[in-house]
């Protein structure tokens, strides 16, 4: 299984940031902060310029089992031999293991804030996770930042249903300006006020001279499963 956690330690171990390496894979910061954070896991194109950067062998260093293996490879034949009896042993002894739940799909797309504003959604640029409930949507993006905490969190999958308005004080995603919003919207004479749950954050006031547009309604929220 890849690991994130061994990646982050060898880009600090190097001395890049995430933004470096982000750029020289023609990635997203997103995309790259998702492989640390075991959200997703990257494939074998990005394992091989992975492993290039790095200059590490890319079948085996990313995967969690590499330390293991790494000190199997030295022992000498008796040890080994000792240490795979052993593990034959323990793997009599475990419990047998429940069946894993079925889980389902989700293509989550980078392009969607619950904070101050980023680019529109929908530049075809996804990562796949899973959850072990089928949720009705018609769409599923990333949240970033922390506007709508306590109820959207950093880092969580939305659930969004392309819909007109329906009511005051709905969460919808919101097309102004030349970029999107979650929020709570409230219809005034003027324009669309935009409100965050976390009292931290100031409204935002959308004039309806400036075209904004309610063009989802947020109907789900969760965090992906570690597969």
């Amino acid at each position: 299984m890849f690991s994130g956690k061994k990646l982050k330690e060898l880009r600090q171990e190097k001395g890049y940031s995430q933004a470096d390496l982000a750029k020289r894979l023609q990635i997203s910061r997103a995309s790259y902060f998702n492989w640390e954070n075991g959200k997703t896991k990257p494939n074998q194109k990005n394992l091989e310029q992975l492993s290039q950067i790095f200059k590490v062998d890319e079948k085996t260093y990313f995967l969690s089992e590499h330390d293991i293996v790494n000190t199997y490879l030295q022992l000498n034949p008796d040890n080994r031999l000792k240490l795979e009896n052993y593990a034959e042993n323990l793997l009599k002894e475990q419990e047998i293991v429940k069946p894993l739940p079925k889980l389902y799909s989700y293509k989550v797309f980078e392009k969607l804030s619950a904070g101050t504003g980023y680019s529109y959604f929908g530049d075809g640029n996804y990562d796949t996770v899973f959850y072990d409930e089928q949720l009705d949507h018609d769409f599923a993006s990333w949240v970033f930042g922390d506007s709508m905490e306590p109820t959207y969190l950093n880092g969580e999958v939305v659930l969004i249903k392309q819909t007109g308005f329906d009511y005051d004080g709905a969460i919808y995603a919101v097309d102004w300006d030349g970029q999107t919003y979650i929020k709570k919207v409230y219809r005034e004479e003027d324009g669309l006020r935009l409100v965050s749950l976390n009292k931290h954050y100031a409204d935002k006031f959308a004039p309806y001279d400036e075209n904004p547009r309610i063009i989802r309604k947020i109907v789900g929220n969760f965090k992906p499963l570690e597969i």
